[in-house]
């Protein structure tokens, strides 16, 4: 499968098989045959550990969707419909052991998609917004509270993350640790190669995107940000990308700073096909929906499939 290929599926409970390899000996005319099989098996297997499984378990903004107070038509509209109308905010899990941001809602994620966190090693934190960031939540992973854990969750951010994680949560190397990150410096922190880019999102943080390298492809985690910043469009251009995640906070309204809209989402396509930083317009996914935008899942979907653009839903497993 080549980079920016997308398999999409429901996430449900599975089981799965393990077999094991045998030797095969044959003879005669039939060895051509079975070594050519061979050989295909052996490439098919070998892409398929190259996969990137990007699993979305929150696709809103702050509020939720629907808002946890609102009584306007789109969260009337949304707790009717339920189904992919129904967001919670916003985090995904890359292959089971990273995941990006740590929301309010991520003990239903756990219920609902059924997550063992504790094989979780590695947090990036994009930005300290409430809805990206519950340091108290942590807590729960001490060994008072969590038993059979057996690595250090590491978690990865900028200076007020560090702050508001570390005296809370200490860092003992038994159960976390607190790394400082730069923008633009480059990082192996073990599950993945990270670089954080800086958003266009709070001027009073240094909020960060994330250029994410893994088993061979790249990722662009790229919110909460509106348009990105000047060295951040450099920085990409030497860094092309297979997959982009974008937000669409904002759906139909004006302005492209601090969030993204449709518009806004557009744009940054097709800045990317013609500054050669993403090869194939579909390699990309919205997410961070507001209820403010007045849409619902099938209006996203409406203004987006056109372009190739997934629109996300709390669930969605793409592989890429």
């Amino acid at each position: 499968m080549s980079p920016g290929s997308v398999f999409l599926w429901r996430n449900t409970t599975s089981h799965r098989t393990k077999g094991q390899l045998r030797p095969i000996r044959p003879s005669g005319s039939e060895s051509a045959n079975v070594g050519r099989r061979h050989k295909k098996a052996c490439l098919a297997l070998e892409r398929s550990v190259e996969d990137i499984k990007l699993h979305f378990l929150g696709t809103a903004a702050a509020e939720g969707f629907p808002g946890l107070f609102c009584r306007c038509q789109t969260c009337s509209d949304a707790r009717k419909r339920g189904g992919k109308d129904i967001r919670t905010r916003s985090s995904v899990l890359i292959d089971d052991v990273l995941k990006i941001d740590w929301p309010p809602d991520t003990y239903l994620h756990v219920l609902r998609e059924q997550l063992d966190l504790a094989a979780v090693r590695d947090l990036l934190v994009t930005h300290t917004h409430h809805d990206h960031l519950v340091p108290g939540e942590l807590i729960m992973r001490k060994p008072v509270f969590a038993h059979g854990v057996d690595h250090p969750l590491n978690i990865y951010g900028n200076e007020l993350v560090v702050r508001a994680c570390k005296p809370l949560l200490g860092d003992d190397d038994e159960r976390f640790t607190h790394r400082l990150l730069r923008p633009f410096k480059t990082a192996d922190i073990g599950s993945a190669v990270v670089t954080p880019l800086l958003a266009d999102h709070n001027p009073d943080e240094s909020c960060f995107i994330y250029h994410i390298e893994r088993n061979g492809k790249t990722l662009l985690h790229g919110h909460d940000s509106g348009w990105f910043p000047d060295e951040t469009w450099q920085w990409l251009r030497e860094n092309p990308i297979d997959f982009a995640v974008l937000e669409c906070t904002s759906g139909p309204l004006p302005g492209m700073h601090n969030h993204l809209n449709i518009e806004g989402v557009t744009k940054i396509q097709q800045a990317f096909l013609d500054q050669g930083i993403l090869k194939t317009a579909s390699a990309m996914a919205v997410t961070h929906f507001s209820h403010n935008s007045g849409m619902l899942h099938d209006d996203f979907v409406q203004a987006f499939e056109p372009l190739g653009i997934t629109t996300a839903y709390d669930g969605l497993v793409l592989q890429i």
